[in-house]
Parts: C-alpha cells; sequence; structure tokens
C-alpha cells in the first residue's frame, strides 16, 4: 500500500479491518498516525511534480540539460471563497541554478474567450501536475509573491518566500 492509499483509507476509514484497528488506537497514537500519513502524503504528491516536470523538461527541443523549473502562484475562486495556489503551468525551466525574477509584471490582459480558454487548459495541462499542485498548496499554501521550485538534479520541491 502506497502512502497516498493511506492518506485516503485514514480520511474515509469504510473498509471493515482499517476502521476496526483504528477504534482501537489510543487518541494520541491516532492523532500521530494521521500526522505521519499525511506528511507521507506531502513526499508522495512532491515525487509526482518532480516526475512531471522532468518528463516535461525532456520533451523540449535543444539539447541543453535542464536545472530546475519554477511555478507562480494564481488565485482561483472556490466554494469556501478565493484562493491562492500553484498554477499549474511551468513559469520558468533553467538550465542553471539562478533563479529567474519571477516577479509579477504590469500588462494588458486581454480577454480570451471561455472555449479558447478551456481548449488551453486542455491541450497545455498535465492533469497529474495540475493535482499534485493542488494538493501541495492544500497542504502548505502558498502567498501570491511565494515561488515553487522543482531542483530537477536532486528531485528536491522547494517552496520559496521572497
Amino acid at each position: 500500500m502506497n502512502p497516498i492509499e493511506l492518506a485516503g483509507l485514514l480520511a474515509a476509514p469504510t473498509e471493515s479491518p482499517v476502521r476496526d484497528a483504528l477504534r482501537r488506537l489510543a487518541p494520541r497514537t491516532l492523532d500521530a498516525l494521521i500526522i505521519e500519513a499525511l506528511s507521507a502524503t506531502e513526499e508522495a504528491w512532491r515525487r509526482v511534480v518532480v516526475d512531471r516536470v522532468a518528463a516535461f523538461a525532456a520533451g523540449q527541443p535543444g539539447d541543453r540539460s535542464m536545472v530546475a523549473a519554477y511555478f507562480t502562484t494564481v488565485e482561483r475562486r472556490t466554494t469556501e471563497g478565493m484562493r491562492v495556489g500553484w498554477s499549474p503551468f511551468v513559469a520558468a525551466l533553467t538550465s542553471t541554478e539562478e533563479v529567474p525574477d519571477l516577479r509579477h509584471t504590469s500588462t494588458t490582459a486581454t480577454a480570451v474567450p471561455i472555449g479558447e480558454a478551456a481548449m488551453a487548459k486542455e491541450v497545455f495541462a498535465d492533469p497529474e501536475l495540475a493535482a499534485a499542485l493542488n494538493r501541495l498548496a492544500a497542504l502548505d499554501p502558498p502567498r501570491h509573491e511565494d515561488v515553487l521550485r522543482v531542483h530537477l538534479p536532486t528531485r528536491q520541491v522547494t517552496h520559496l518566500t521572497p
């Protein structure tokens, strides 16, 4: 059983053996188990992000080896209101260790028809990557100016705050 499956069973313990086992645990032990499962789940989501970014980098033209990819934040409307999360699109892909300038700039916005925006998301977005970024944002919420760095040689995902 992988960490994601374990976390799913702990979040909704409907299977008889899991439910029965959890009922027998002391509250303090149960809390420790949940914390451990969540941290393992966060690591699993980080691995998904690294794998998807590595696949994206490998598909890029040219023979440069990519060192890091960066994601900026995006604000989304949810049922609870506006929420800051990670954009599912790579903001920068670099072949050096230097962090590029990812500050937001003032630009003129052009409205995109709804059909075209949906098509662009369908064509360019990676659903696995988007799901992993959403889960990481839920576990460690970013602020507007934060950046997520995916370092490919070390396979580390780092939440950077300016």
